[in-house]
């Protein structure tokens, strides 16, 4: 993990590519508006500035082109990202220094942490679009996919919510789908194959999606519902 101070702020998270000025400038102006953390959480419907009439989480939301899309299509929804990778953080802070959008909050380190202060039974609906496969055998520990991260989703998500999972790689599907369906908490109902080779309603499509799609790789949009 790279560690990066600006501006006095201190950031003990993931860098890529150098950040620009103008990104650099919304993580010191707009991020403090945004992010919450650990201490906060414990009433999630207090932290948006409206009242919300539903809460989901989008966890690893890149650069925050879904999770911002979503919150201003549905304004009465509370949309939480979570994103430990500072480049997508930054991102993230520059659309929304642009055009702020009241119903998100964002928090910047491991979504394991924040699902388990969550209160049970508060979320509608809970996002892992495309994330890392980690494709090597030896690190298939550190998918997110795996029997104690669902059990922190099953005790946030309330009976009848959504779980979507969304890949590129057959592999990590094949993993996933192989790992929530032995989960007791979770039902798989989708049947057919149009229904994961379909985008999810009002899907807008990611950055790396569209290059996914450019380079031959087929998405797979999976859903299970909370029993």
């Amino acid at each position: 993990m790279s560690e990066t101070e600006h501006g006095g702020a201190f950031y003990g998270r993931r860098v890529g590519k150098p950040l620009r000025k103008g990104q650099l400038e919304a993580l010191d102006r707009a991020l403090p508006h945004f992010l919450i953390d650990l201490d906060t959480v414990a009433e999630p419907t207090k932290l948006f500035a409206r009242t919300v009439q539903d809460l989901r989480l989008e966890i690893g939301f890149g650069g925050g082109e879904h999770l911002l899309s979503e919150a201003r299509r549905a304004p009465d929804v509370g949309y939480i990202g979570v994103e430990p990778f500072l480049n997508g953080m930054a991102k993230a802070a520059f659309e929304l220094d642009l055009a702020p959008v009241d119903n998100v909050r964002v928090f910047d380190k491991d979504a394991a942490l924040l699902l388990a202060r969550l209160p049970e039974s508060c979320l509608g609906q809970v996002e892992l679009l495309y994330p890392d496969p980690w494709p090597k055998r030896r690190h298939w520990k550190r998918r997110f996919v795996r029997p104690d991260n669902l059990d922190l989703i099953a005790r946030a998500l309330r009976p009848g919510g959504v779980f979507r999972f969304a890949s590129d790689v057959p592999d990590y599907v094949d993993w996933a789908l192989r790992e929530v369906r032995a989960h007791p908490a979770f039902r798989w109902t989708q049947t057919s194959a149009s229904d994961w080779r379909t985008p999810y309603e009002g899907w807008p499509g990611t950055r790396y999606e569209a290059k996914a799609i450019a380079a031959g790789r087929v998405p797979t949009y999976l859903a299970f519902v909370r029993a």
